[in-house]
């Protein structure tokens, strides 16, 4: 008898072909509320779809879906159940990655990713010839609720990742740590959380330092040991400190992440630490992910994930001394330099 079976490239190349059902299947899911509406038992199509007031028959067809790629799990009787994966999707899930995924899918990313080819072709940014303005000035004036939405994500990703890089971060010695393009402060509210004496500063953009986190702010627990400054690290970083924590910001080009590396170290004193914590496109466990989010940032900013000795080298422009490299956790590298005197 023939076999009939699909060889499995053709089975890989289809399935990642129709990848944006996958992507915007979960899309439809955070933005329904399909896992808030899932408790710890299994449950009914019609049961969910009641509570999140949808179609059931177009509900099933997605947890369907989902559950294909291990996002929610079938059971018997028509029902569906929560999956680690899926759990993540909760509003209510310690280190969720609902806002993430609604970040990953957003309208303009859905725009960009056809004019892929293109980028490839020039090497640059597809954002302003679509927008005919930046990505972040775009988000901020054109698209409010994106920028709330890139906001959020942020901070999921930071509150993710804080664990794993306050455990590692050596503060011997530390009395100011500087968190330069720190988001909203979650990483600095998890440092200052393990550090009765530690003083800190988050550096970032004006419209990110007024939704800072709000024990970071005025009347919140850390507020006494805190200071917000506002300003474009690539310009300048008026602030002093022992250790400038840099995590996930050098993704802009070559010349824009010299620029703000070079500010620091004009602004930190000799023996000042400067620890850049980032994702690599080469050594980690995480490779799609980080290749994907490579690709994303070249189409958005004109921007790159790193390989470790093109992030070594750039270090080295910057005119900083490079003193360890070592692992986070599967996706995070951290660059541990000094200002030289």
């Amino acid at each position: 008898m023939t076999d009939m079976k699909v060889p499995q490239g053709a089975r890989q190349l289809r399935e990642l072909a129709l990848s944006a059902a996958c992507a915007a299947a979960l899309r439809a899911a955070a933005r329904l509320g399909v896992a808030d509406a899932l408790g710890d038992d299994p449950a009914s199509v019609d049961e969910i779809a009641r509570a999140v007031k949808v179609d059931a028959g177009a509900l099933r067809r997605l947890l369907r879906g989902l559950s294909s790629h291990g996002i929610f799990a079938e059971a018997a009787g028509d029902r569906f159940a929560h999956t680690d994966a899926s759990r993540l999707l909760r509003e209510d899930t310690p280190g969720g990655l609902r806002y993430t995924t609604l970040w990953a899918t957003e309208p303009w990313t859905w725009e960009l990713w056809p004019r892929l080819d293109e980028a490839v072709r020039t090497g640059r940014s597809q954002f302003g010839d679509l927008h005919g303005k930046g990505f972040f000035e775009y988000l901020h004036e054109d698209a409010p609720e994106s920028a709330v939405v890139f906001d959020q994500a942020m901070t999921q990703a930071s509150a993710l990742s804080a664990r794993a890089l306050v455990d590692v971060l050596d503060l011997h010695g530390v009395a100011v740590v500087a968190d330069v393009g720190g988001g909203q402060g979650g990483v600095l509210r998890a440092l200052l959380e393990r550090s009765a004496t530690l003083r800190g500063v988050l550096f970032e953009l004006p419209e990110v330092i007024a939704n800072a986190d709000p024990q970071l702010r005025p009347g919140g627990p850390f507020a006494d040991r805190v200071r917000l400054v506002a300003g474009d690290c690539r310009r300048e970083v008026p602030v002093e400190a022992d250790l400038y924590l840099v995590k996930n910001v050098l993704e802009w080009d070559d010349e824009s992440t010299v620029a703000t590396l070079r500010a620091i170290a004009s602004s930190g004193r000799p023996g000042a630490r400067v620890v850049v914590v980032e994702n690599l496109i080469d050594g980690s466990p995480e490779l799609r992910f980080t290749t994907a989010m490579d690709l994303l940032l070249l189409l958005n900013v004109g921007g790159r994930k790193h390989t470790r000795d093109g992030l070594e080298a750039l270090i080295g422009q910057a005119g900083l001394a490079l003193d360890e490299v070592k692992a986070v956790n599967s996706y995070l590298h951290m660059f541990t330099c000094v200002v030289p005197d």
